[in-house]
């Protein structure tokens, strides 16, 4: 029997099967399980996104790649178990896709986007229903614990949205992050404030609002914090390489200078924009 062309996923899973045969496979794939996985599952997701917000489309196929492994990886465990394999996982997902989509694939009305989601939110909320009893212990039920913090936020506020509890627009939320701005003021100015169990509740708070205002403003906060990041990685490389320049580091360079090259950084971004 020959192998598997190239391309086609069968030969991804018969690797996989390779690497997961007791004897002759690898010792540290035999030794994995779903909880040692799962965190190299996140973290390929995350170099996915890395790879799309660097506009990298050659690293976004290995990254692709990396995460399908993951997957397959995670099938194969399941195979092991008798519980599914990888044919179930793809027939769940098209069965899913059709039936969230019936304006596709049923009689369902024409919609446009924000119609399309709130449907696909409806739909889902049936199937969660049917999965667990008409009676779920709380709205706010299926907001998995392992997402990042805001993302986790994000989405807790838009459940939460849904029964009108949330306000009215961005401006007031606004005025919300003053108002918890000031409350972190406050804490750091009491004598041992600190890393206090009371400071990191109230930055916490802060943070929490935040993560609403992107949502008021429609931005992603993940996006908007992994951009930032970006760009403050890129002004501190500028200012090491001009010290570097000089014959200097940044250990030896006051605030002042290095704040004067961070705005030098920023104003040369600007005339590239």
């Amino acid at each position: 029997m020959s192998a598997p062309p190239r391309g086609d996923i069968a030969r991804l899973i018969e690797i996989m099967a390779a690497l997961r045969t007791l004897g002759s496979g690898c010792p540290w794939d035999l030794e994995q399980d779903f909880a040692s996985i799962a965190p190299y599952t996140i973290e390929e997701a995350y170099e996915v996104a890395d790879a799309i917000e660097r506009d990298d489309l050659a690293d976004l196929k290995d990254e692709l790649g990396d995460l399908l492994l993951q997957v397959v990886f995670h099938a194969r465990m399941a195979q092991e178990l008798s519980a599914f394999a990888f044919p179930d996982v793809v027939d769940a997902i098209c069965d899913k896709l059709i039936r969230r989509h019936p304006h596709v694939f049923g009689d369902g009305q024409s919609l446009d986007a924000d119609g399309v989601t709130a449907q696909w939110s409806e739909i889902k909320a049936r199937e969660q229903a049917a999965k667990k009893g008409p009676q779920p212990e709380s709205l706010l039920e299926g907001v998995p614990l392992a997402l990042p913090a805001l993302t986790r936020a994000l989405k807790l506020q838009q459940k939460a949205s849904k029964v009108g509890f949330d306000w009215d627009d961005a401006q007031q939320v606004l005025n919300k992050i003053r108002e918890e701005t000031e409350e972190v003021a406050a804490e750091l100015a009491l004598p041992g404030a600190q890393a206090s169990p009371a400071l990191e509740e109230e930055i916490g708070d802060l943070l929490f609002v935040v993560a609403n205002l992107a949502r008021h403003a429609k931005v992603d906060p993940e996006q908007a914090l992994r951009r930032a990041n970006a760009k403050f990685e890129r002004r501190f490389r500028h200012i090491e390489q001009r010290l570097a320049e000089a014959g200097r580091s940044p250990e030896a360079a006051s605030l002042d200078e290095m704040e004067s090259l961070w705005v030098e950084a920023k104003g040369s971004e600007r005339k590239l924009r």
